[in-house]
């Protein structure tokens, strides 16, 4: 046993929770052997723990709710993704669940969240489950002895998947519930085993305490640090190249998912830990991700072979297989997960159209706009029916997770931007020379290059006053880029099809405004002005 477990006993009566068996503040390999134990996991031949979380393989969005309150009301931007709770049915499910987990073996954590200490959220993580205790400690940051001593805890989750709600009774949609109560200050997960609600339930919760309450921006995005100190932003959807970029040899890595730009000008990650897709995971093409999986790390609806070797190509569970691991199963990090001077944002969109340019450089009011539409676009596959590209837009790339108006994360982003005289740049990783079917895929050493050359600052030297406006989205396109080919910079040039390009970027275009329309009422004029000129 640990000295920190030793140094403190903790009842969890105050949270209604009586007569439990409480494992309190667990390592990860206590709670890995317990999770084999009770056979609820096995250990991969690579020393991780693998999992099966049940269920649920996902988020389950419809059912995730926020309670409105004073605090909420008038704040949250209520709708599809912001879904009100009665404060009532709130009080009366979290009884239920609390008698649910009283008498119980349980698993409870003291963690923080936010890497700057003028912003840290102290938090308790309670747990029917030991290998959700194990994704607690990976992924929020962990107190050392010293403050583990006074810890003072300001949220709690509680976190009971095998609780299953009444929908009648409980005013949930169905079994299963994610639920945040920013007046008590409790994050209330039942009916899913799904690892992920415990990070993002917190992460949903900064997401409204920091702009409030802090005047600091939230952002979901991954970041990393020069050795001249210059900090970089990179936004980004699923399969654009976010987590592969960030990764890079020559800077730190601050953190890779979430993190908050402050009114000092500086970015700190929000976690200690990082949870990827290993979906066809291998060594070659993410050398950081394939090394991290160690003793330490959970694998989560992962298939074993015989010999306890991942097949990470099969999906037969579910295509979000993931890990999650400790921040410091990455070598080239940053510590603490903090860094200043931001001088370059990456909006990553994989445009299966292939009509955006691979890299252009964004104003402040296009900045605004395009961080609001969060583009990328889905590929036409094995769907019945799907014969083209389908676009897909997450406001401020990461919808699900905004309580506030995304005018709100928008205006801030912009205001920071200028204060602080940061590039803005918007990167298509995806498709070139025509669409998806026709073209290929944008060379990822190219991209690497571009992005290298907007750091170092060559890519505006090479460009500046001289930039090509594009025709259709106003976006300030570069004639010339260092180590990339000069027709690799004109999507139009790549095409060899001018009537084809032009037709195609202008249906790209009518799907950004069509999108747009629903923030048409809260944007500025500037944010306006920032989208497609026809």
């Amino acid at each position: 046993m640990d000295d920190a477990k030793k140094s403190k006993t903790i009842s969890l009566d105050d949270y209604g929770i009586s007569e439990a068996i409480i494992n309190y503040q667990l390592s990860p390999k206590e709670l890995h052997d317990i999770t084999v134990e009770k056979g609820q996991g096995v250990t991969a031949n690579n020393g991780a723990l693998a999992i099966n979380t049940g269920e649920f393989t996902g988020r389950s969005p419809k059912d995730r709710f926020i309670v409105k309150d004073d605090v909420t009301a008038d704040k949250v931007w209520w709708g599809p993704i912001n879904l009100p709770f009665s404060p009532q049915n709130f009080d009366d499910l979290y009884v239920r669940v609390t008698d649910y987990l009283s008498g119980k073996e349980i698993y409870v954590r003291d963690a923080y969240a936010c890497a700057d200490d003028n912003y840290r959220l102290n938090i308790r993580v309670v747990n029917e489950f030991p290998w959700s205790n194990m994704f607690a400690s990976n992924m929020f940051l962990r107190p050392d002895k010293a403050s583990l001593a006074s810890f003072d805890p300001e949220w709690v989750i509680i976190n009971a998947p095998g609780f299953m709600a009444n929908p009648e009774r409980d005013g949930t949609r169905q079994h299963n519930f994610a639920i945040l109560n920013f007046t008590k200050k409790i994050a209330l997960i039942g009916g899913t085993g799904y690892t992920g609600e415990i990070k993002k339930g917190i992460f949903s919760a900064l997401n409204f305490i920091l702009p409030v309450d802090r005047d600091t921006l939230p952002m979901h995005c991954s970041a990393n640090i020069g050795p001249e100190g210059d900090t970089a932003i990179f936004f980004g959807l699923s399969g654009t190249g976010k987590t592969t970029l960030s990764a890079d040899p020559e800077r730190c890595l601050i953190g890779d998912d979430e993190h908050g730009w402050t009114k000092e000008n500086t970015v700190f990650n929000f976690e200690g830990g990082c949870y990827a897709k290993v979906i066809n995971l291998s060594q070659e093409n993410e050398p950081d991700i394939f090394k991290a999986i160690k003793p330490g790390a959970i694998l989560e609806n992962v298939i074993l072979d015989d010999s306890g070797a991942v097949d990470f190509a099969d999906t037969s569970i579910t295509q979000n297989t993931r890990v999650s691991y400790p921040i410091d199963h990455i070598d080239n990090i940053q510590v603490p997960s903090i860094g200043t001077n931001p001088k370059n944002i990456f909006f990553l969109t994989a445009d299966a159209f292939g009509v955006l340019p691979p890299i252009s450089k964004l104003s402040p009011g296009q900045a605004a706009y395009h961080f609001i539409s969060g583009y990328t676009a889905k590929v036409a596959g094995t769907e019945a029916g799907i014969v083209e590209p389908v676009p897909s837009f997450s406001a401020c790339f990461g919808a699900p997770f905004m309580p506030l108006h995304p005018t709100v994360y928008a205006e801030m982003l912009s205001a920071k931007m200028q204060e602080a005289g940061v590039h803005v740049w918007l990167v298509n990783t995806g498709w070139t020379g025509g669409p998806y079917g026709v073209g290929s895929r944008m060379k990822l050493k190219y991209t690497r290059a571009m992005i290298a050359a907007a750091m170092d600052g060559s890519l505006e030297a090479a460009n500046k006053d001289n930039y090509h406006i594009h025709s259709v989205f106003g976006v300030s396109q570069p004639r010339v880029c260092p180590n990339v080919p000069t027709d690799v910079l004109s999507p139009r040039s790549t095409w060899k099809n001018d009537v084809g390009y032009y037709k195609t970027a202008q249906k790209l275009a009518d799907t950004f405004k069509a999108n747009f329309a629903q923030f048409e009422s809260y944007a500025s004029p500037m944010i306006m002005n920032g989208g497609p000129l026809v």
